[in-house]
C-alpha cells in the first residue's frame, strides 16, 4: 500500500506484543481506521499471540510498511543472482538498486560463461526480467539508512520497508591514481583485469604503470598475452637487482620516469607523457587500483571488520553472515577477488544459507505456536 492511498492504514512505530489485554487495547484503537471486521480478526490473532509484523503504533494513522523475507541492497552480479535464488525459493524479495555497478564502464565482459562478450547492463537486464517474472520486485533506489532492532527497517528514496533478513551487494569502488587520463578512458584503454580485459589488447604493446612494487607481479602476468610489455615504474622503483633482472629476461622494458599524463592518440595508441619530457605510446593500460569497499551501512550497523594486507573489510563467514543479526553481505563488498563468475556463484550460495536460516526460523515459530 503506497503513501498516497487513500484507505486508512495502521500507524508509524512498531510494538512488541506483551500480553492478551494489552493486544486488545492496542487492535481496538484500530477500529477507527479499518472496517470492524478487519479489525477482529487483528484481535483475534493478537489474542493467539501472533505477532502483528506489520502493524504500527495504533495512536494515530499513518503509513504501512511493506514487508518483504528478504531486501537486497544492490543490483549487480551477486545481488541479483542472490535475489533470483530466493523468489525461486517462493521468498518476497525486493531489490534495491542505486544504478552504480562497479563494470559500468566497461562495453563488454568476458570469461563469463556463456555470456562472453555481452554487455554488463545486459545481463543485470535479462536478471532483472527473471527476478520479475518470479514475483520479486526490483527498485531504483538509494538505501538512506537501515535500523535492525526491533526488526529490520530500510529507508531508501523509494520509501521504507521492513524485511526478515537484509543482503548487502553494493559493490566497490575502484580509485586511481591521480594521473589526468586515467580515469577518463578508465573502462577502455585503461584497465585492470588481465583475465578480463588482455585477450583483446594481445601482441600490442601493454604498459603497466606501477601503483606499488606489486606491480611487477601483474607485468609478469601480462607477459602471457604479449612480448611487449613495458613496465612504468611511476616512482614505485623495482625493489631490487634480481627481480630488475627477472623483468629484462623475458623482455620486458623498464621505465623509470613517473608517469603525469595519458592521451590517446587514436583508437589503438595511447601516449603516456613522463615527467622527463618524453613520451611512449602503448596498445593499452594496464594498472592497479586501490579497492575500497561501498561498506557505509555495513559499517553503521556495527558489523565487525578485518584486515587484510591492503585494506579493511567487513568480516563474513562462509555463508556471508555478518556479526549483525539478521544482516549478510556478498560480492565485491566483501571479497576483492568477486569478478562477475564469483559474484553469481557466491550470489546463489549465499541465498541457500539465508533460505535455509528463514525456514529454521519458521520450524521454531510453528513449533512455539503448537505449544500455547
Amino acid at each position: 500500500m503506497g503513501p498516497f492511498s487513500n484507505r486508512p492504514e495502521v500507524c508509524s512505530e512498531p510494538q512488541r506484543i506483551t500480553s492478551d489485554r494489552d493486544d486488545a487495547l492496542g487492535c481496538a484503537a484500530l477500529t477507527r481506521c479499518w472496517h470492524i471486521r478487519t479489525a477482529r480478526r487483528l484481535i483475534a490473532a493478537a489474542l493467539r499471540g501472533r505477532r502483528l509484523r506489520t502493524m504500527r503504533n495504533s495512536s494515530q494513522c499513518g503509513v504501512m510498511s511493506e514487508e518483504f523475507d528478504v531486501v537486497v541492497v544492490g543490483g549487480g552480479p551477486a545481488g541479483l543472482s542472490a535475489a533470483l535464488s530466493l523468489v525461486r525459493a517462493r521468498r518476497k524479495v525486493l531489490v534495491l538498486d542505486a544504478g552504480r555497478p562497479r563494470n559500468r564502464f566497461a562495453a563488454h565482459m568476458h570469461g563469463v560463461l556463456g555470456h562472453d562478450g555481452l554487455s554488463p547492463r545486459t545481463l543485470l537486464a535479462a536478471g532483472r526480467d527473471e527476478i520479475l517474472g518470479y514475483g520479486g520486485e526490483v527498485r531504483d533506489a538509494a538505501v538512506t539508512g537501515v535500523t535492525v532492532m526491533p526488526g529490520i527497517r530500510v529507508s531508501s528514496s523509494a520509501g521504507e520497508v521492513s524485511a526478515r533478513r537484509l543482503l548487502v551487494a553494493t559493490g566497490l569502488t575502484d580509485e586511481l591514481l591521480p594521473i589526468p587520463g586515467l580515469r577518463e578512458n578508465w573502462g577502455t584503454a585503461v584497465v585492470v583485469c588481465p583475465y578480463c580485459d588482455a585477450w583483446e589488447r594481445r601482441d600490442r604493446i601493454i604498459g603497466v604503470v606501477a601503483t606499488s612494487v606489486d606491480s611487477v607481479e601483474q607485468a609478469q602476468t601480462l607477459r602471457q598475452w604479449t612480448d611487449r610489455v613495458v613496465y612504468f615504474a611511476n616512482g614505485f622503483e623495482v625493489p631490487n637487482a634480481e627481480t630488475s633482472r627477472r623483468l629484462r629476461v623475458r623482455g620486458i622494458r623498464i621505465v623509470h620516469a613517473p608517469v603525469v599524463r595519458l592521451t590517446m592518440r587514436s583508437d589503438q595508441e595511447v601516449r603516456l607523457h613522463l615527467a622527463d619530457g618524453a613520451d611512449v605510446g602503448v596498445g593499452a593500460v594496464f594498472t592497479g587500483t586501490t579497492m575500497r569497499p561501498n561498506d557505509d551501512l555495513l559499517r553503521a550497523l556495527g558489523a565487525r571488520t578485518t584486515i587484510d594486507r591492503t585494506s579493511e573489510w567487513i568480516a563474513v563467514d562462509s555463508d556471508g553472515r555478518t556479526s549483525v543479526r539478521g544482516v549478510w553481505a556478498v560480492g565485491n563488498v566483501v571479497d576483492p577477488r568477486s569478478n562477475v563468475s564469483v559474484s553469481l556463484g557466491a550470489g546463489s550460495l549465499i541465498a541457500g544459507a539465508m533460505n535455509a536460516d528463514m525456514v529454521a526460523e519458521d520450524i521454531d515459530a510453528a513449533a512455539a505456536e503448537a505449544r500455547e
